[in-house]
């Protein structure tokens, strides 16, 4: 039998993953998006759900000041002793911290800090009982993997910071995962930075200090200088499932165009590992991860296909939505109309570091529909709502409501750096349903009135909300959003009675 590649699509870089007995769990990177660090729980590797985030308190996650792709980097998980711990960086706050949990869907803890600086932090329980504690930094003995011994009631470092890898001489030595097996200690890291250059090596030593020995097979995975359809493969962490067998989950990209930009983000990817007669990993086929490969022996476990429509009639938002950075009081609501999402925009625009009244999803797939029947009457030319395709503040597609001259009017904006263009439609009294075509290459927004008749307002071009126009680490994000210049207890409410994803040509 075989699976498909990704295995989970959209943004949904850095991941890492551990086995508890026949479950396995998986985590991502957030950056400035709350809540932060999205959990994931399989019984087979290929079929995931996402059942909560570690980090779904302002205390946890503070978001404010976090720029694009500022905020969460790199999470690890690892599960001791009937304990989870999610264990990343806020580099935007208290730098590197962990939580924990009895269940993996939570609550999680309040944070706990380490005073090791860097990025990119993980943890080797050993069976001696001492934790040990990595991160990668340019510290005083040159930029590398470092590590101490820390108390892991409290994150207190027992020993000093110390240099244990530096690689193999590519840049940004980063992602470093210690592992123990057969009584020699494995540590993998990743080089080359997270673009095309992205690669997986490893080292070996019987001392969790080392001195480590490089693997002779190194990179153990890369796609650099081919032309495979995934690219940028690396920060990789391994996993050994029930059977014995070791699999790898690892993020890589998509770039649906040429030059090659993705504006999905990075995404997660699995592959078989196999090992060497002399006790070395390799990861895919012979380094490679396909499209297309072998699933692992264990039951497939699907699980319930998400529904198209989003009708906002339950309690809580679904752990689909996010909000950009923490959402501001009163901004959104799900109380004020039974039925619909109400947002309550304020001075905080789409293109600052701010937070705006903004619930999003991650667009996961190249070829989708997107829509939501929108109830909003602007009191001014300052007020605006629709839905928007959000790659970060100067990179974004725009569908609104808004008003000019005294009319109420559909705008189409497009923002790409320092240039903006707005076309705008007339647009009668009462709901509008909103729509958006994705295509591969292209963005086709569609506006459709209560008198039935459609409209196509336009499209943009999906590479200039790629990382490599727009930069950052982050992927396209599809959500409603509103503005009203003012404060948001003076602001119109827009209603969003529905929202529709669903996913074309999969």
């Amino acid at each position: 039998m075989k699976y498909a590649n990704p295995v989970i699509s959209g943004f949904h870089p850095d991941p890492s993953i551990c086995r508890v007995d026949d479950d396995y769990y998986l985590v991502t990177s957030t950056f400035e998006y709350f809540p932060g660090v999205p959990v994931f729980h399989s019984k087979d590797l290929v079929n995931w759900r996402r059942i909560g985030h570690c980090l779904t308190r302002e205390s946890q996650l503070p978001l404010h000041q976090a720029g694009s792709s500022a905020g969460i980097y790199a999470p690890t998980i690892r599960h001791h002793d009937g304990w989870f711990y999610m264990v990343t960086t806020n580099v935007s706050g208290v730098g590197n911290f962990y939580v924990r949990s009895r269940k993996a869907e939570g609550p999680w803890s309040e944070l706990i800090g380490v005073a090791q600086g860097g990025i990119d932090p993980s943890l080797l329980f050993d069976d001696d009982g001492k934790v040990y504690f990595q991160s990668v930094q340019n510290g005083p003995q040159g930029e590398g993997i470092y590590q101490c011994v820390i108390r892991i009631e409290t994150g207190e470092m027992l020993t000093e910071s110390r240099l244990i890898w530096k690689g193999t001489g590519g840049n940004n030595p980063e992602a470093p995962h210690l592992y123990k097996i057969k009584n020699q200690y494995y540590l993998m890291i990743a080089e080359g930075g997270t673009e095309l250059g992205h690669m997986e090596t490893i080292a070996r030593s019987e001392n969790p200090f080392g001195p480590f020995e490089a693997c002779p097979h190194n990179p153990i995975l890369t796609h650099r200088s081919t032309d495979l359809p995934i690219q940028a493969a690396g920060h990789a962490d391994l996993v050994e499932t029930q059977d014995g067998s070791w699999w790898a989950v690892l993020l890589g990209i998509r770039p649906p165009t040429y030059p090659r930009r993705h504006h999905l983000g990075r995404e997660t990817f699995l592959a078989p590992v196999t090992w060497t007669e002399d006790g070395w990993p390799i990861i895919g086929d012979n380094g490679r991860v396909l499209e297309q490969m072998d699933a692992p022996s264990l039951a497939p476990h699907p699980w319930p296909t998400p529904p198209v429509r989003d009708d906002f009639d339950a309690a809580e938002l679904n752990d689909e939505w996010i909000f950009l950075r923490n959402p501001a009081p009163g901004s959104w609501s799900l109380e004020e109309r039974p039925g619909a999402l109400t947002l309550r925009g304020s001075e905080a625009t789409l293109d600052e570091i701010a937070s705006p009244a903004f619930v999003g999803r991650r667009l996961s797939h190249f070829d989708c529909r997107l829509a939501a029947q929108l109830d909003f009457e602007p009191g001014s030319a300052v007020e605006e709502a629709g839905i928007t395709l959000f790659m970060n503040g100067k990179h974004h597609y725009d569908l609104a409501v808004t008003q000019r001259e005294g009319r109420k009017v559909l705008m189409l904006r497009r923002t790409v750096g320092s240039l903006r263009t707005e076309q705008f439609f007339d647009c009668g009294v009462g709901p509008v349903e909103l729509r958006v075509r994705a295509e591969s290459h292209r963005f086709v927004f569609f506006f459709r009135e209560a008198n039935g008749s459609q409209i196509e307002a336009g499209w943009g071009e999906t590479h200039f909300l790629s990382t490599e126009i727009a930069g950052g680490f982050t992927g396209v994000i599809a959500a409603m959003y509103a503005v009203s210049g003012r404060d948001a207890e003076q602001a119109t409410s827009a209603f969003f009675d529905w929202f529709d994803y669903e996913p074309l040509n999969t």
